[in-house]
């Protein structure tokens, strides 16, 4: 596959992605590498990584645990302290091995460490690839709020090595395709349209739609890597999907979400409040919603989660001046940014995602 070239890094996949790595190490002279892990991935995907680092300089491997519970400020104070103990510089790499935690949590932890030493991402997950490790955000969670403390700082490179799926489960499968689907939902009607039977797909051809749906993502944030415009596109279905992954996590009560599914929520209910505001036609949100419901699984929700949710939107990054800001979809495949909501209409679509 060929190289896609974001803003002032690249990503290189499977094996020339190997070969680029190498390269970096040697042509920086970097004093040495730490690996950043987590426990599943050390398990299951470093022993195939460590095999393609041709390198001769001192080698790290820093475990964590696994889950968005330990993306927080206090797991990035470890990690410093570790990198500290173990005689980091500014020389040093750190390449973030695994899912959206790992690159969002160690790109953070390097951007800030020293002032900043260099990193790569490496995503082991599909949610990592089409999303988490591509664009240069970085950060971890405040208490339960989603990504409130992080910054905008670009990788070395991103290698994107699809083998890495094969150690997924299929809800992990599933948690990643939500963004690939939102992809298609405010850039590309055609891309979107490939994913309406999942039956019809060619799997053998995945890695082609995995390729399109960063290429997707890379072009928006090249347009604005602040995200003081379009980039907000790219946060459809997140303004509420992000408010009800929060609130799952928090409610000892409920059963905790994965983000692709509290996201195929959001795009949901937000598509149903762009028909509402007369931005998308009826068949059309029906459509959404009939694909979206035939791959994730249905989430009860009774009058009792609703003003609790509604609570959580105050903490939207997106949100300017004390308004709630929502990026909406004028159409499939367009958006529309900067819309703001009154929470009767957001009663409304939480109604309509029952029936």
């Amino acid at each position: 596959m060929q190289s896609i070239q974001a803003d002032g890094y690249s990503i290189h996949f499977n094996e020339k992605g190997y070969e680029i790595i190498n390269q970096i190490v040697v042509e920086k002279k970097y004093s040495s590498i730490f690996i950043v892990v987590d426990e599943n991935t050390n398990e299951f995907c470093l022993s195939k990584f460590l095999p393609n680092l041709a390198v001769e300089i001192p080698i790290e491997i820093i475990e964590i645990e696994a889950g968005e519970e330990i993306k927080n400020i206090m797991t990035c104070v470890q990690l410093w302290s570790i990198l500290s103990e173990l005689g980091a510089d500014r020389k040093s790499l750190v390449l973030n091995l695994g899912g959206g935690v790992i690159t969002d949590m160690g790109g953070f932890v390097a951007a800030t460490f020293k002032r900043g030493i260099d990193f790569i991402n490496i995503p082991t997950t599909l949610l990592g690839m089409v999303d988490a490790s591509i664009g240069g955000k970085n950060g971890v969670d405040l208490d339960h709020l989603k990504n409130q403390i992080g910054t905008i700082t670009i990788p070395q490179m991103v290698l994107i090595d699809t083998s890495f799926l094969e150690t997924l489960r299929q809800n992990e499968m599933r948690s990643g395709l939500a963004e690939m689907l939102k992809h298609g939902l405010i850039y590309d009607k055609k891309y979107w349209e490939k994913f309406l039977d999942l039956s019809q797909i060619d799997f053998a051809d995945f890695d082609t739609l995995i390729y399109d749906s960063i290429f997707i993502k890379n072009e928006i944030v090249k347009q604005d890597p602040r995200e003081n415009g379009i980039r907000k596109a790219l946060n459809f279905g997140h303004t509420l999907g992000h408010a009800i992954e929060s609130y799952f996590l928090e409610n000892k009560n409920k059963k905790k979400l994965l983000h692709g599914e509290a996201i195929a929520i959001g795009m949901i209910l937000e598509s149903y409040i762009s028909w509402k505001k007369g931005f998308l036609a009826a068949d059309e949100y029906l459509q959404i919603k009939t694909t979206l419901k035939s791959i994730y699984e249905e989430v009860l929700f009774d009058e009792n989660d609703l003003i609790p949710i509604q609570e959580l939107l105050v903490h939207d990054k997106k949100n300017e001046y004390g308004n709630i800001q929502f990026a909406l979809i004028e159409g499939i495949g367009n958006i529309k940014i900067n819309q703001t909501v009154e929470n009767k209409l957001i009663n409304e679509a939480f109604e309509d995602y029952k029936s």
